[in-house]
């Protein structure tokens, strides 16, 4: 189970005791007394025994673990668009969306956003780009 290991070093030090007599006040062993600082992992029992020492509830010896930040990896895709039977008299078709989504999808990317890539240039759209993300795996 771990435990506040920063927090039990510094109610120590602030009684001014050494690990050793940290574990005669406890009741516990000297050796762990030095895994519970060393390695934040500390039984109920031994969370007990330090909570009443340091005169603290049980639940302030949690460790509180601090969210991570999540990176990702991101990639585009060009979507051509169909043009209809004459060139800029018909409208662009859409492709088949849910056909390039789902594939990307069972990939494991996540679409962001789609984007006009020709839009600011022209009132025609020949192309769309497709934002994808998915998270790194360490």
């Amino acid at each position: 189970m771990n435990i506040n290991s920063t927090l039990v070093k510094q109610l120590r030090t602030d009684k001014s005791w050494s690990q050793e007599e940290l574990a005669t006040a406890s009741g516990l062993n000297l050796r762990t007394v030095q895994r519970i600082e060393t390695e934040a992992t500390a039984s109920l029992q031994s969370k007990k025994a330090l909570a009443a020492v340091f005169e603290i509830a049980v639940k302030d010896l949690e460790h509180l673990e601090l969210p991570t930040m999540q990176t990702h990896e991101y990639k585009t895709i060009n979507i051509e668009l169909k043009q209809g039977f004459l060139a800029g008299i018909k409208p662009a078709r859409l492709p088949d969306l849910s056909k390039i989504l789902n594939k990307e999808g069972q990939e494991g990317w996540r679409l962001v956003q789609i984007l006009s890539h020709d839009l600011m240039m022209s009132n025609t759209t020949e192309k769309l780009v497709a934002i994808f993300e998915r998270p790194i795996r360490s």
